[in-house]
């Protein structure tokens, strides 16, 4: 990784900096009108949070937002910190980490710079989803990709790795098409769009995760060295966003917030077992004799 550590470092500790403030902000800030509603533009009555950053935010999006910024305090910030300094002393380990935590950050950054009402944050939001992109692609394009298999032990159940990322994608997909194509076709609007202009969690996810998971899971299946990586990537970017999803429910609900018991049981259950494939693959990782290149 000595090819585009010293940019990867300045990039995380930015990504450290900026989440740390923009996170705490986030769940500290107070002040505002206090709940209301107010009438979307199509028509439907819309509960508005009203109070600190996320004041213009719907009461779901707000409970989610700052569900997601405690995990970000509470996990994603020690998860990077922590992969940054064991990838920075050449472990695999913490290179798999490192990329799959800047995974976590841009997805996260990029969903608050496009769906969050503009707020003052909004060029941090910005500068963390850049920092985040550029530091996610130096640090995929750091790895030795001649010797990738060389890092996984080949007894890894890849079978129950593959199916299941092929499996997650194909349930996540069939969720959201299941909310979008009703609505698309009765010409109604779609749940949860509220006051905004439109899904952004669902583009994001329909348009790059869900592709991305079930072509990963195809090339586990292949034993693709490649596959491996993404896998490794993937697994750990999904373990802190469900995570997040998980914290997002229960501070939906907490908010009054009516979710669906389907997708409780579904996250919930997902959010076990990307764990267990987390432990998995970590467990079938060889640090070879010489390690990688440090940051």
């Amino acid at each position: 990784m000595d090819r585009y550590g010293k940019s990867i470092t300045i990039l995380t500790i930015m990504i450290l900096l900026l989440s740390l403030v923009a996170a705490s902000y986030g769940i500290f800030s107070k002040g505002g009108p206090g709940e209301h509603e107010v009438k979307a533009l199509t028509g439907e009555t819309v509960k508005i949070y009203g109070e600190g950053i996320y004041k213009n935010d719907s009461v779901s999006a707000a409970a989610q937002e700052v569900a997601q910024d405690y995990v970000t305090l509470i996990l994603g910030i020690p998860l990077l910190l922590g992969s940054l300094f064991y990838a920075s002393r050449g472990l695999f380990r913490g290179q798999i980490l490192l990329a799959g935590t800047l995974g976590y950050f841009l997805y996260t950054y990029t969903s608050y710079t496009f769906l969050s009402m503009y707020n003052p944050f909004f060029l941090i939001y910005v500068a963390l989803m850049s920092s985040s992109f550029f530091a996610f692609t130096l640090t995929m394009m750091s790895f030795d990709w001649k010797n990738i298999d060389s890092y996984f032990n080949k007894k890894m159940p890849v079978k129950f790795l593959g199916s299941f990322l092929i499996f997650l994608g194909i349930v996540i997909g069939l969720m959201w098409l299941g909310r979008l194509i009703p609505s698309l076709m009765n010409g109604e609007t779609p749940y949860g769009l509220e006051h905004y202009t439109t899904l952004v969690i669902q583009a994001l996810d329909l348009g790059f995760i869900i592709p991305v998971a079930i072509l990963t899971g195809i090339l586990v299946l292949k034993r693709n060295p490649f596959g491996y990586l993404l896998a490794s990537v993937i697994t750990i970017k999904g373990f802190t966003m469900l995570t997040a999803i998980t914290a997002m429910i229960i501070g939906m609900i907490n908010n009054g917030v009516k979710v669906s018991s389907n997708e409780i049981i579904a996250f919930s259950t997902f959010n076990i077992v990307i764990l267990y494939c987390l432990f998995i693959i970590l467990k079938n990782i060889i640090e070879r004799p010489n390690g990688v290149r440090k940051i």
